[in-house]
Formats: C-alpha cells, structure tokens, sequence
C-alpha cells in the first residue's frame, strides 16, 4: 500500500471515528478517546527508538512533561492556538532528544536505559524548581468551554490528538519501510556488525531519539488544556512511561502496527477500569496484562497473527 494511500485511509478511518462520537453526543466518549490517542502516539514515538532500534527509553514521562511545560510556558506569555503549541512541544522536546541522544546514545543496553531515567529525574527536578511554570505548587490553565464551528473545546482536543495520532503513526510506518528504518533494524539485530558494514549508526540513533522526543513532546503540548491544572506529579506520572513500554511489547514491537493496537486494547481497558472500578488499578492492568503477554505472546499479538497465519503486516 502506498504512502499516500494509507494517509486516505487513515484520514476516513478517523473522519468516521470523529463524527460516530459526535453522533453519540457523550463528552466522556471525547475525553475517553483523547487519552487512548494520546497512548496512541506516545506508544508509537517510543517504538520508533524501542522497538525499531532495540534501545529501551525509560524517559518518556520526561518528554511528554516537556511538552505540556511548554505550553505552561507559553500560556503565562501569550496564549497560541492548540496546533501552534503542538508544534512547539514538538520542537522542544525534540532538541532534548537530540541532546540525550548525543550524550547518551554510545551507551548500549542498560546503561542507555539507565541514563533515560536519570534524565527524567532531572528535568522534574528543574520543573519543581521554576516558579515560573508553578514549580512543585503547579499551575492552571482557563480553556475555553467552546469553539467555532465545533461548539465543545473537548471535541477540538480530541479532534487534534486524532490528527496527531494519524501522522505519527504514518511517520512510524513510512520510517519503518525506509533506509532508516532498515539501519534501525540492523542495529537492533546486531550494532557491533551493522556498524562494521558501514551503517551509520550513531546518526540513525540521534535520527530516531529526536524522532521519538519530538511525538512525545507534541503528545504532551495539549495536555494541560485538557486537564486545566498541571503540576509535576501528573506530568511526569509513572503511568506514561509504563505504559509507553507497554503498548508497543503487547502490541509487537517490530511494526507499525504493534504499538496502534496495544494502545487501543491496553487505553481501553484503562478508561473502562477507571469509570467501573478506579483508576488507581490502572498499573496493575497493565502489568498482568504484559506478563500474560510475555508468556503466551513475547512477540506481541502482531508476531502471534505471524505465526499463525505466516504474514507479515503490511
């Protein structure tokens, strides 16, 4: 299938989705939606670094808080439009990207990993130190409670998230099926050997790290409109980073398509859950769903399908 194609598609996919939603008229469903997008992407930046290159990134919290301090940033100087913020968050989190992986990336293994956490540690530490973002105390945001043309701001945030989700989820494949994508997978087959082949491995490295910030920063840009109160402790919340390891180990690691359907399965289970039960077992969801996974599919349910239908998704 072609790039262009799959863009048709996943534009009348989320067309369908959006206006089903709209046809319902429940904002939970909005709200709901919003956060299992939102899995959508972080899952899929991660996978682009985790699964793609083998390096395991422990730091995803960290760039999804750059992204949302950003936007606190900003709002405190003037308030932009949501796409603007999105692509600040984008920017911002991107260069800390590219910087961690200069520093960090001729680590290998657990020591890459390691190094991802402190850099978590680290900028949450800045940020309750900034009285200007609000520092330990936190800070608010005054969304709007409509816009034009859509009338719920919820609906407009759920609208952006779903574009984001389509173009990182297209870059993810349109990475996978290219020159990079190809390094990626030689380094995580074998660095010592794709390097000894002439692979420049230290750029696609630094290529994917910035990649992978940059959709975990855009990822994080809106979320203070759709919580209207930040603080450290729901940036930088353990939830993110788990579940953006998660998402892509139950949903298969080595395509496109692996972290996609971990989000949605995993997202959706956590929103039910938290409406029956609490959210508070949200991790514990996740943690006897990953080790089912690990035993009866340590592939994921993409490397499953492989094995029992003998196709590679496309």
């Amino acid at each position: 299938m072609r790039w262009s194609t799959f863009i048709i598609i996943a534009l009348a996919i989320g067309a369908v989705l959006f206006g089903t939603m709209r046809w319902f008229g429940n904002e939970y469903y909005f709200f709901a939606g919003y956060v299992v997008l939102q899995y959508v992407v972080l899952a899929t930046a991660w996978n682009i670094l985790g699964g793609y290159a083998g390096y395991v990134n422990f730091g995803s919290a960290a760039f999804f808080a750059a992204g949302a301090y950003s936007t606190i940033a900003l709002y405190k100087i003037v308030p932009l439009p949501i796409p603007v913020l999105i692509v600040v968050g984008g920017l911002v989190s991107g260069l800390i990207g590219f910087a961690t992986g200069y520093l960090t990336l001729r680590l290998r293994g657990v020591f890459f990993a390691i190094a991802t956490l402190a850099l978590a540690v680290v900028l949450q530490t800045l940020i309750i130190n900034w009285d200007f973002v609000g520092g330990s105390r936190g800070a608010y945001i005054l969304r709007p409670n409509e816009i034009v043309i859509l009338g719920s701001y919820i609906q407009y945030l759920f609208l952006m998230m779903l574009l984001l989700a389509i173009v990182a989820v297209s870059a993810a494949r349109l990475i996978e099926r290219s020159w990079l994508g190809y390094g990626l997978a030689a380094i995580r087959d074998d660095e010592f050997a794709a390097e000894a082949s002439g692979v420049p491995t230290l750029r696609m490295k630094l290529i994917a790290t910035t990649v992978s910030g940059a959709f975990m920063g855009m990822a994080g840009a809106p979320f203070p409109y759709i919580i209207s109160f930040v603080d450290p402790a729901s940036t930088f919340n353990l939830a993110y980073a788990v579940n953006a390891i998660a998402m892509p180990m139950i949903g298969g690691t080595t395509t496109w398509i692996g972290p996609v359907i971990g989000a949605i399965l995993l997202g959706v289970i956590q929103q039910v859950a938290t409406v029956t039960i609490s959210s508070a077992v949200n991790l514990l969801i996740v943690g006897l769903v990953l080790v089912a996974f690990v035993i009866i599919a340590p592939n994921g349910i993409v490397g499953l399908f492989q094995s029992w239908f003998g196709r590679r998704v496309r």
